[in-house]
């Protein structure tokens, strides 16, 4: 008799992994659940405090899940790598003046390599998640992420730095779903977060204060009291420092010019805030590099794709070209709005992932 296939399930305490975890053990795998444990404080109150996909209630929700579904389930402790790869990852961007995705960088680095590699020790074939895409293997033999089957909860943007390897042994059930197909399953089986709702803070920060996280985390290596400018170098006021800002951003800034104007560029080593019109924030370039090639090992010549440079932004139209010290240059067929450094642009073909990079 063959022997089943092992899959970890990353269980986050919601519907969509607890459904992935069902799912799979439906398709005749060996599940065993696993929830990531990534909080650093140590105190009860502090766990209590932290909700989200990474908090005590998860755990407990998680177990709950995995009780009902009948699978063994682990908390497994992650904090060490979840400190480096993104907690410090993402004080240090901001201090460059670039606007980071901890989302990203936790799935390449603690959801995938961190826990696949420790999962591969232990014997599991594969691990799984509760993502809305899709895995597959094109004929060149290389493995993409597929967009899922529902527009609205795509997360494929998401997932464009993971390797093949990676890849090769991650399994996506829930791609296959819409969300109230989804949560259906939930209910049908009285799974106790068939209703829960979604995570939308970052887990580190559930009370969205940016500010006070880098003050506790970087103190006195925050950048004090600059000036703001326009593009010709005019003073126009005084800032908080460059890293309470973002490209785009039209709030909070304490300027009156008597109309709408909006963060069009940070000059960190100046610690200058450059403040302009919405029309002086629409571009048709931008390099990027940490460049991740899924669907092809690379490009050595032009090549015609769709580009994203935001979670919500639709695509638009593009040309990648290499670039000198294995940056590529991403020149798009019509402006696009707030191109921002730090975030991830991701290339798309037909429906699944061509490559992706950080914006430089």
């Amino acid at each position: 008799m063959e022997q089943k296939k092992k899959v970890v399930v990353g269980m986050s305490g919601g519907v969509d992994s607890s459904v992935a975890a069902y799912l799979l053990k439906e398709q005749g795998y060996d599940v065993i659940g696993v929830t990531m444990q990534i909080w650093q404080e140590e105190d009860q109150c502090s766990l209590e405090e932290n909700g989200g996909c990474c908090g005590l209630s998860a755990v407990e929700d998680a177990r709950r899940v995995a009780e009902k579904l009948e699978i063994p389930y682990y908390v497994m402790n992650f904090r060490k790598e979840f400190k480096e790869k993104v907690m410090d990852y993402f004080v240090e961007e901001y201090l460059q003046g670039r606007t980071p995705n901890p989302c990203n960088a936790c799935n390449r680095f603690i959801k995938w390599e961190a826990l696949l590699n420790r999962c591969r020790a232990i014997g599991a074939d594969y691990i799984a998640t509760g993502h809305y895409a899709q895995i597959k293997q094109l004929e060149n033999g290389r493995y993409v992420i597929q967009n899922s089957v529902t527009a609205t909860k795509d997360q494929t943007y998401a997932l464009y730095n993971l390797t093949q390897e990676q890849l090769s042994h991650t399994l996506m059930p829930v791609g296959a779903y819409t969300k109230e197909e989804i949560r259906a399953i939930a209910e049908k089986l009285e799974l106790p977060i068939a209703n829960k709702p979604d995570s939308q803070d970052i887990c580190f920060i559930p009370d969205g204060d940016y500010g006070a996280f880098l003050e506790r985390e970087a103190g006195d290596r925050l950048p004090g009291v600059g000036k703001y400018v326009n593009k010709e170098g005019q003073v126009l006021g005084e800032h908080k420092g460059v890293t309470h800002y973002t490209i785009g951003q039209r709030k909070g800034l304490g300027v009156a010019a008597g109309h709408r104007i909006f963060v069009t560029a940070l000059r960190p080593e100046q610690n200058e805030v450059v403040l302009g019109e919405s029309e002086d924030l629409f571009s048709t370039v931008l390099y990027c590099d940490k460049v991740n090639w899924m669907a092809i090992p690379g490009i050595d010549a032009p090549y015609e794709c769709v580009a994203k440079i935001r979670y919500a932004h639709k695509g638009t139209p593009c040309t990648l070209e290499p670039a000198e010290n294995g940056l590529v240059k991403v020149t798009f067929k019509e402006p696009v709005r707030a191109i921002t450094p730090g975030q991830a642009v991701v290339f798309y073909e037909k429906d699944y992932v061509l490559g992706g990079g950080s914006i430089l």
